[in-house]
C-alpha cells in the first residue's frame, strides 16, 4: 500500500498521479501530490516504479502502517527500492536472477 510521498525528494512531476490505476493521488499546485485515497491502493507499485527520483514508498503490506518515518525509510533504503530491485533508472541492473523463484526455475531446467 502506498505509504509515503517524500516532500524532500519529490520534484512535483505528477507522474505518480498519471500512472496510478486506481486514482490514489491528488495533484496539488506547487507541492507534491497527496495520498488522497490510500485505501484504494492495490499495491501495484506502478507509482514507485515510474517515480524518477525515488520519492515514493509502497509497502508490500495490504494494511496501512501505523507510523511512517521518512528518515528511517531513507536509511533502510526503502524509498524507491522496488524500482531499484527491477533495475529501472540510472546505472541500476536487475536483481531478478537472485530471487528465490528464479533460482528454483533455474534448477528445473
Amino acid at each position: 500500500m502506498i505509504e509515503l510521498v517524500s516532500e524532500s525528494r519529490c520534484i512535483e512531476c505528477n507522474i505518480c498521479v498519471k500512472v496510478c490505476p486506481t486514482n490514489v493521488f491528488d495533484k496539488v499546485p506547487d507541492a507534491p501530490p497527496t495520498i488522497a485515497r490510500q485505501s484504494d491502493c492495490q499495491t501495484c507499485f506502478m507509482c514507485e516504479l515510474y517515480c524518477p527520483v525515488d520519492a515514493l514508498y509502497v509497502a508490500p503490506e495490504v494494511e496501512p502502517l501505523a507510523e511512517i518515518d521518512e528518515e528511517s525509510l531513507k536509511k533502510a533504503g526503502f524509498l524507491g527500492s522496488y524500482r531499484e530491485n527491477i533495475g529501472w533508472g540510472g546505472d541500476r541492473t536487475t536483481t531478478a536472477k537472485q530471487d528465490s523463484t528464479a533460482q528454483i526455475l533455474k534448477q528445473m531446467k
